[in-house]
């Protein structure tokens, strides 16, 4: 999976990823989270990849996307502790 940065401020990231399921994933969290103010992609044509908006509405884009992907990892683990568990 490719994620390419296509421009960047402390609120507002853009940003060019090529796995549409990880950017829908990461925007459904993103948009649980308290301090995401706008969460989107678009993808122009099925043969490129999409661009991915986040604005923050307080802290940084960063903190957002880490905290995101830190709760996806949460649910992941539980999901996998699930799954060794029916065996």
């Amino acid at each position: 999976m490719n994620v390419e940065v296509v421009s960047q401020e402390k609120d507002d990231i853009e940003l060019r990823v090529d796995n549409q399921t990880v950017a829908e994933l990461l925007r459904m969290y993103l948009n649980d989270g308290d301090n995401v103010r706008f969460v989107a992609w678009r993808k122009e044509h099925p043969s490129k990849p999409l661009l991915m908006r986040i604005q923050s509405s307080s802290g940084t884009v960063k903190k957002a996307v880490s905290e995101a992907v830190k709760a996806i990892e949460k649910d992941l683990e539980e999901i996998e502790n699930a799954v060794k568990k029916s065996k």
